[in-house]
């Protein structure tokens, strides 16, 4: 596939491009710039996802998809997209109903793109959506999430270094619960730490549990950590740790997803001993990016194959704390 879509873009062409199923998928404009001033193309992109959608492709297995699409790359207009917009998609790209009742969409029989074929992600960079952003749900149980996820994000003249320091405390607290976690870059300026739940747990019991562990770091760091919402009131230098993206509907863009941040940055799995020396999010990009992944492996398969918190357990500790 890699080929061919080189092939396609130094022609300067249109045309077919045939994956390892047999299916096809018409690819155009590969040559038009995405990243302008890295002289990234939507070819490059094109090329990043296949070749990273082993790692990819089970993160977002079974749930639904929310698209932010680029059609005029990171320096024109980009919109949301909800639901599939096309009657008839290519072959094999999968699309979902989910009940009026379910989905927060609030459209009668609304189609949702789902993840988890090759050609539904490649058929998702044909048209412009840069990120991979996943429902903490699937589409066979879209009330219960499969995890939960704290977004550490940097006010303004914040430093990285500083979102590692709220990781490692995140860290240890988590540690403390017997709760494991999973760290990853965001892709951007961020990390996101995301934590495995029992089959079952509701949105609600999710959000509740991260609410509890954002506040307990913020309030025993405040000069570095903040829950405050309004921007304008966070603490100048400090992190915001976010728990509110725990609702059905919202997303996070996942593992291996590039982002449309101005290094073409991927959302990259850490080892959590990464935290505790040097690192640099802008080194993880749709260039170098993929070397390392065929070196570490898939590290975010941690959050499918790991023992998943015992919420209850974790309540009962912070109530008798006092947290």
């Amino acid at each position: 596939m890699v080929a061919q879509l080189r092939a396609l873009e130094d022609a300067r062409r249109d045309g077919n491009i045939e994956l390892p199923d047999g299916l096809r998928l018409a690819v155009t404009n590969l040559a038009k710039p995405f990243w302008p001033a890295l002289k990234l193309t939507k070819g490059d992109l094109f090329r990043y996802y296949a070749t990273v959608a082993p790692y990819v492709l089970p993160a977002v297995q079974d749930r639904p998809l929310v698209m932010k699409r680029f059609p005029n790359g990171v320096d024109g207009k980009a919109f949301y997209q909800q639901r599939s917009r096309v009657e008839k998609p290519p072959e094999g790209v999968r699309i979902e109903t989910i009940d009026d009742d379910i989905d927060p969409i609030g459209e009668p029989d609304a189609q949702r793109l789902i993840g988890g074929s090759l050609i539904t992600l490649l058929y998702m960079t044909q048209i412009a959506a840069i990120s991979q952003d996943p429902w903490f749900s699937r589409v066979q149980s879209p009330l219960d999430a499969d995890y939960v996820a704290l977004d550490l994000d940097p006010g303004d003249g914040t430093s990285f270094s500083r979102v590692m320091d709220v990781a490692r405390f995140i860290r240890d607290e988590l540690a403390s619960l017997k709760v494991p976690a999973v760290p990853k870059t965001s892709g951007s300026s961020g990390l996101h730490i995301y934590i495995p739940l029992p089959p079952g747990t509701s949105y609600e019991s999710g959000q509740l549990f991260c609410q509890i562990v954002a506040t307990v770091i913020a309030s025993r760091h405040p000069r570095i950590a903040t829950v405050e919402r309004t921007v304008r009131a966070r603490p100048k230098g400090t992190v915001y740790v976010d728990y509110l993206q725990n609702i059905l509907g919202k997303t996070l863009a996942t593992a291996y997803s590039a982002r449309a941040s101005d290094f073409a940055g991927v959302s990259t799995p850490l080892a959590w001993d990464e935290l505790d020396g040097p690192l640099d999010p802008r080194d993880f990009t749709i260039r170098t990016a993929p070397e390392r992944f065929r070196e570490k492996g898939d590290l975010w398969a941690r959050l499918r194959t790991t023992k998943p918190a015992n919420l209850e357990a974790v309540f009962r500790k912070y109530v008798r704390s006092g947290a």
